[in-house]
């Protein structure tokens, strides 16, 4: 019986040894067989157990001006880390994790800018190997972690990372825009040039693929497989760094001495269309990137540009042959069909004048009446669109607007027709104002001037012609209307004239529309200024656009524009002829109890003809008196004898008169602007109390 069981224990053990082997073989064939298990890639798994990659980082392309200046790069960065965990060190005298946390915050909240308690809550984290400090703590350059290092503080160390550089700090910022790193530790573009180039300025990572052991060192004889990374392209931009100089510095100026609430000013070669400076106050760093408004103020707002838009307004109607600039019309108001009154900004006008004038004085009803009697809405809303308002530019930038061109019932028109109730960007002027530099012919603005890839083949950008808008004709007209419009004492834009310098522009000042749709605000702070110039006149370098929201004065705008032009037409040499004796400035000192043949020979020797009233041996009075003038000014003097007559008035502006007659106590009205057309008084009339003058003053428009 004994014998029996044995026999069958055995055999059962040998059943379920059976059993066991084929399941076992079964699962190993399973496992062998199958790419998953469990969930689980086996093969994958195996291959990380095994295979080692290294990822080759790209660099991200560089972004330069047009002389190959650095305006943003990667650098290499560093995060700062604390030793926490005591089994790191081994020797007490040369500790390797923080010992002292409250000396070391002390040190550490000094260097880094950050409260002190905030550093020793880092510090006093329990249960964790190592730590790092926020924000402050990241983005580190080599020369703050070396300060830090100097401090000699126990268990601090750094992970050194890249980030994205801009040397220049607030420089350039809403063009260039900025890049930072993602969660994955990619540097990604999120505003401006870094963001429209992003894939671009990439590029692709690579990596290397190799076997490895348990200790993690290459097996030998084994293949190492390598992908080579794909730097990313460099872009080289049309701005022009020392003219972009220009610009920052000229609108900080203004930022400190007036107040406002935006100033705007892009700079363009008037030949080619590249864009050399591209400036808006405020502004920020894209280091620290203290960006209050994300939207560029030059391409992606669209504002009313007021009275620039007659500039094309003119040209429409030149264009359709329906121009007579010698014709005259009753300025001051208009009324319009639906009873709207629309006045020229000084709300008075001009009395009875010609449309030349209208454009000089820059008046509202000189073009309502050009709508009215020669233009209709379709010729002028095609016309502007074929400028390119109401249409992208295409800088490739974010989010840029294309404004709003429409209108359609009559005083719509009318206010269009001077710049109110249509929308345009600063990047659009600039376009637009190529076609009267450039003899009719409208170019496309553009601002990369060539991208550079890491094959070593370069894409090239140059002046792209959107063809003839305007006849020579109309563009020698519209040259002379500017050109009258800055330099005649009475032009709506004699703020910007500067003596020796051939500017031709048109200002503008519209109101701020409401933001809710009704209407317009009220208030001498509540509009935007702006200006659109050139020079020289007869051809044009350099196109200027800029604007100034919410300011009262013109300074505001014109002061830095001015500074621009003179720095630039030095830089450029575009005045280069040395500094004439005869026209530079002047120092006019008191000349009061001096002979009157003294001092008429020392201003003829500084090139100044002085105006002398009475025969006397004597000055007993002048002006102006201690100040600087320019050769091209006028110097009044008066004599101990008093027959006085009326000199000669041929060339005098409106101010030369107006002083002259102050100065002298004669009773007088002017009428007109500009300069001297007739008078009710013949020169060399004595002057008596009771005498009083009349004069009848003419812009000298020269049109063909």
């Amino acid at each position: 019986m004994k014998k029996e069981n044995k026999v069958k224990i055995s055999n059962l053990l040998l059943i379920l040894a059976l059993f066991l082997f084929l399941v076992i073989t079964l699962r190993v064939s399973y496992i062998a067989l199958s790419k998953e298990v469990d969930d689980i890639n086996i093969q994958e798994l195996a291959s990380k157990r095994t295979t080692k990659t290294t990822i080759l980082k790209a660099n991200r392309g560089t972004i330069f001006d047009n002389s190959s200046n650095v305006l943003a790069q990667d650098v290499s960065s560093y995060t700062l880390i604390a030793y926490l965990d005591s089994t790191r060190t081994t020797d007490p005298d040369n500790p390797n994790h923080v010992v002292d946390k409250e000396n070391t915050a002390l040190v550490l909240s000094a260097l880094l800018g950050m409260e002190y308690e905030a550093v020793i809550s880092y510090l006093n984290k329990e249960n964790v190997y190592q730590t790092e400090f926020g924000v402050k703590g990241r983005g580190l350059t080599e020369l703050e972690k070396d300060t830090i290092l100097a401090a000699n503080l126990p268990g601090i160390d750094f992970i050194e990372t890249t980030k994205r550089y801009y040397p220049y700090g607030q420089f350039l910022s809403y063009l260039i825009g900025y890049a930072k790193m993602d969660e994955e530790g990619n540097i990604i573009g999120e505003m401006g040039i870094e963001k429209s180039y992003n894939e671009e300025l990439t590029g692709t990572n690579g990596k290397t693929v190799y076997q490895k052991d348990l200790q993690g060192y290459k097996i030998a004889g084994t293949k190492e497989l390598t992908e080579e990374k794909v730097d990313g392209d460099n872009i080289y931009l049309t701005i022009d760094n020392n003219i972009q100089f220009f610009l920052e510095e000229a609108i900080t100026k203004s930022s400190s001495k007036y107040e406002f609430d935006e100033l705007d000013i892009i700079v363009a070669n008037a030949k080619t269309g590249e864009v050399l400076g591209y400036a808006t106050n405020p502004s920020f760093d894209p280091n620290i990137r203290d960006i209050e408004n994300y939207l560029d103020p030059n391409s992606s707002i669209a504002f009313e540009p007021g009275s620039t838009m007659k500039i094309y307004t003119y040209m429409a109607a030149l264009e359709a042959g329906v121009y007579k600039g010698s014709d005259t019309y009753k300025s001051g108001s208009f009324t319009a069909k639906d009873k709207t009154v629309i006045s020229d900004w000084n709300k008075v006008g001009w009395g009875v004048i010609t449309y030349d004038q209208g454009f000089i004085y820059s008046s509202n009803t000189a073009v309502v009446n050009l709508m009215d009697k020669y233009l209709d809405s379709d010729t002028l809303k095609t016309y502007l669109k074929r400028l390119g308002f109401g249409s992208k530019v295409g800088l490739n930038l974010p989010n840029e607007v294309s404004g709003k061109i429409d209108f359609k019932y009559e005083t719509e028109v009318f206010n269009a027709a001077f710049g109110q109730g249509i929308t345009t960007t600063p990047i659009q002027h600039i376009k637009a104002l190529t076609t009267i530099s450039n003899d009719g012919e409208l170019l496309k603005p553009y601002i990369i001037k060539k991208i550079e890839k890491s094959n070593g083949e370069v894409i090239e950008y140059e002046r792209t012609s959107l063809g003839r808008v305007a006849s020579s004709k109309t563009i020698e007209y519209m040259k002379n209307l500017m050109w009258h419009t800055v330099n005649d004492p009475d032009g709506a834009g004699h703020a910007y004239y500067i003596e020796g310098y051939d500017i031709i522009g048109k200002t503008g000042t519209a109101q701020i529309a409401s933001t809710n749709g009704e209407g317009y605000l009220t208030g001498d702070k509540e509009v935007i200024r702006s200006i659109a110039l050139m020079f020289p006149k007869d051809d044009p370098e350099i196109i200027i656009y800029g604007a100034v929201k919410r300011s009262t004065t013109v300074s505001s705008l014109s002061e830095p524009v001015k500074e621009i032009i003179q720095n630039i037409a030095k830089y450029y040499n575009i005045y280069n002829e040395p500094e004439d004796e005869a026209t530079s400035n002047k120092e006019i000192k008191n000349y009061i109890n001096e002979e009157t043949e003294t001092v008429k020979e020392e201003l003829q020797s500084m090139n100044i003809t002085p105006i002398i009233l009475g025969s006397g041996d004597v000055i007993t009075d002048q002006y102006p008196i201690n100040t600087t003038i320019s050769s091209s000014e006028k110097v009044f003097l008066i004599t101990d004898q008093t027959d006085y007559v009326l000199p000669d008035l041929t060339g005098y502006s409106r101010s030369d008169l107006e002083t002259l007659f102050t100065f002298l106590n004669i009773s007088y009205t002017i009428k007109g602007n500009g300069y001297l057309k007739s008078q009710s008084i013949k020169s060399g009339t004595k002057i008596t109390p009771d005498m009083h003058i009349e004069v009848a003053l003419e812009s000298e428009i020269k049109n063909e």
